[in-house]
């Protein structure tokens, strides 16, 4: 696939460095303060950016974006829009043209002047796949450019939940060949890393972690996270005019300032990411069972949807997962035939061959295989 010429090295070095020994332990205490330790900022279209004056912080290796947030206003705007007036869908349309034009013309900028550049999609309760597709669509990621699902804390009501954030990692993998990295906040990551065997997805995503302390001794190991990718450590919350950890020239105190636990060089190589990181053992030393269940699906998909029968599997293969796996299918209430047609098919059952031995427990076992194809609606 374009864009991963030499990715096995790539990969050898973005785990040393979030999972190497001692590598968070010596990140723990304002690490920003390293001048050898690269620093990237991210912003929404709603930062003011003095771009002339920002550039001369050499040590700003890279610039994140906001690109989609949840799913695109309606382009007509006619009738009803989910409650809202047209009058304001056409203000949220116009907002919406014009923050994707600034998001186009941020990363001419940053690319132009040597920045690393990546962009984000604020997850929304809805359909992930369609939100995967609209983020796609909005930011047309470059294989070298950084891709982040931000999932800003457990609330299914204002974002996006834990079990459609996988869909929509594994869709965005689907399309692209590359897994997004996880933006969020330590007591989401901490509820992450103590449900991996729920979320084997998201606790194996590079973690972009944000906290605002100075300090976070014994944070790390936390699951399947050693070290962070990087951590978000100055924003509006612990910015102010008498005191901030990172002021960036050129910008308000609003601004988000995150360091890397490493050099530019260094997270030039690997600033593109996309792979798993290791699964660590599971206490007992057994793949966990996975619920698999279909999206919600709030808006967006069409209204003769399929939906998905519930499946318990026992799996090693998940979403792109190279493995082995064995599942189960119960099919529940299954509607009755007709008598008419029970006598009819009789005849033709009786004629049948035996199922195979492998099928009489409706239990299929399938041998090493090579990584599944989501289709992409």
């Amino acid at each position: 696939m374009t864009g991963r010429t030499g990715l096995p090295a790539l990969l050898a070095g973005l785990v040393f460095f979030l999972t190497a020994p001692g590598t968070g332990a010596a990140a723990d205490v304002e690490p920003w303060r390293d001048a050898e330790k690269a620093i990237v900022i991210d912003a929404y279209e709603m930062n003011e950016i003095d771009w002339p004056v920002m550039l001369t912080d050499k040590r700003i290796a890279g610039f994140i974006s906001k690109a989609s947030d949840g799913l695109p206003e309606s382009f007509d705007c006619k009738g009803e829009h989910d409650g809202d007036t047209v009058a304001h869908c056409k203000t949220m349309w116009r907002k919406y043209a014009v923050s994707r034009e600034l998001y186009e013309t941020r990363r001419l900028l940053a690319r132009a002047h040597g920045l690393l550049w990546g962009a984000y999609h604020l997850a929304r309760p809805g359909n992930p796949v369609d939100q995967a597709n609209h983020f796609l669509d909005y930011a047309r990621p470059r294989p070298d450019e950084l891709m982040v699902l931000d999932i800003e804390a457990i609330d299914p009501k204002k974002f996006m939940s834990l079990e459609d954030a996988q869909i929509f990692a594994g869709h965005i993998r689907a399309r692209t060949g590359r897994y997004p990295v996880l933006y969020t906040n330590h007591s989401t990551a901490r509820h992450i890393a103590a449900n991996r065997h729920k979320y084997r997805i998201l606790s194996r995503l590079p973690l972009w972690y944000a906290r605002y302390k100075p300090g976070i001794r014994k944070v790390f190991p936390m699951g399947n996270w050693d070290n962070y990718a990087l951590w978000q450590f100055s924003a509006a919350a612990n910015c102010n005019k008498r005191r901030c950890p990172y002021r960036v020239k050129g910008t308000l105190n609003d601004i988000d300032v995150n360091v890397a636990p490493m050099d530019r060089a260094t997270l030039t190589k690997i600033w593109a990411f996309g792979d798993l990181l290791p699964e660590k053992p599971f206490e007992n030393g057994k793949m966990p069972l996975d619920d698999v269940m279909t999206a919600s699906i709030a808006r967006g998909a069409a209204a003769d949807e399929p939906k998905s029968l519930p499946v318990k599997a026992v799996a090693a293969s998940y979403a792109g997962l190279l493995a082995s796996a064995e599942a189960t299918v119960v099919v529940r209430n299954p509607a009755p035939a007709s008598p008419a047609a029970a006598a009819a098919a009789a005849p033709a059952a009786a004629a049948a061959p035996a199922a195979p031995p492998q099928m009489a427990d409706s239990r299929v076992s399938s041998a090493p295989a090579a990584a599944p194809t989501l289709a992409t609606p």
